[in-house]
């Protein structure tokens, strides 16, 4: 079973890099609302400390050649006191079999404050970046030796992105909505040789929000919600509810589902729209130190050839010159 599923994962693959699908879904994963930063430029500056981020996301483990995504982030606020400037950074690494899509974004955003006591803000955020597509053409196995529609070594090209975004947030909800990969819809077929193509993304858009409900001095109900739409495959909904112990753990779950918003005349009829279910935990090891753990088990046609997904997440947040806490949890 382990040798047909590499081989049905590398006909699969060939059958992307060489002919009629052109373009990707973006990267997935389910702690998004621990880093805003990977779907929303405006989420820069929030927490009003410099924090950096790391994610990794192995999905559908058992799989060769499946989707590998890393996510490094960094972002804070310039000043202390009025803290209306966010500045951040993010570095995308994703790998899918042959194809590999590395991207790098400056971020910046810009707080208005709407309420005397700096409780609440709406934030507008830009991003601009680079995107390198490869492929890795010893990854594939051609049927004909002669293809000239498969590479023989690496090949890639790097394109400029950029993203925009808004946000708003106060100590009980938040609301944000962004677009990713702007330029992506300029692009013709990304060609690096004679005949061969490289998947490029799409452009997406994020709808996220959530809020946070206390529900006795040891337990906050924190539920989420996040819409995902590129505007040609199936609309994406995730549904998280978590439960705060303490303050310093977060235990979860999330159901990824697919919906109809409006008719969509490219797509199949009869499709499975059940995605995933995911298990969350969230560990506030110390106030400046967080880590996370999610796995997530398809409940699609693809349960039966993997063994899940597993996502792991860390947060670290550094001490501002002043010696002041900060106003409001940051429970976004």
């Amino acid at each position: 079973m382990g040798q047909l599923k590499k081989s049905l994962l590398v006909a699969l693959l060939s059958f992307f890099c060489s002919y009629s699908i052109h373009a990707q879904q973006t990267v997935q994963f389910s702690q998004y609302v621990f880093n805003g930063l990977a779907v929303n430029p405006a989420y820069a500056g929030y927490r009003e400390e410099w924090t950096g981020s790391l994610s990794y996301r192995m999905q559908w483990a058992g799989i060769t050649g499946a989707p590998r995504t890393a996510v490094a982030s960094f972002d804070g606020v310039t000043n202390n006191d009025e803290k209306r400037v966010g500045l951040g950074f993010i570095a995308i690494n994703d790998q899918l079999g042959a194809q590999s899509t590395s991207s790098f974004y400056g971020n910046y955003a810009y707080r208005l404050q709407i309420d005397d006591d700096e409780e609440r803000r709406l934030t507008f955020g830009i991003a601009f970046g680079v995107t390198q597509y490869g492929i890795d053409g010893t990854k594939l196995i051609a049927v004909d030796p002669n293809d000239v529609s498969v590479p023989t070594g690496s090949e890639s090209k790097v394109y400029p992105d950029f993203r925009v975004g808004v946000y708003y947030s106060d100590p009980k909800f938040f609301i944000g909505a962004s677009v990713l990969d702007m330029f992506s819809a300029n692009r013709d077929q990304i060609t690096t040789g004679d005949n061969y193509k490289i998947l490029k993304q799409v452009r997406h858009l994020y709808l996220t929000g959530g809020a946070i409900f206390p529900l006795s001095e040891v337990f906050d109900l924190k539920p989420t919600f996040m819409i995902k739409e590129d505007f040609n495959g199936p609309t994406s909904l995730d549904l998280n509810t978590y439960l705060l112990i303490n303050k310093a753990f977060w235990i979860g779950a999330s159901y990824r589902t697919g919906v109809s918003l409006w008719k969509k005349n490219n797509l199949q009829k009869g499709l499975d729209k059940n995605n995933a279910l995911a298990a969350i935990v969230e560990v506030f090891v110390s106030d400046r130190f967080r880590i996370g753990y999610s796995f997530d088990y398809s409940i699609n046609a693809l349960a039966n050839y993997q063994q899940g997904s597993h996502e792991i997440s860390l947060s670290l947040a550094f001490p501002r010159r002043d010696t002041r806490m900060l106003g409001i949890p940051k429970y976004f």
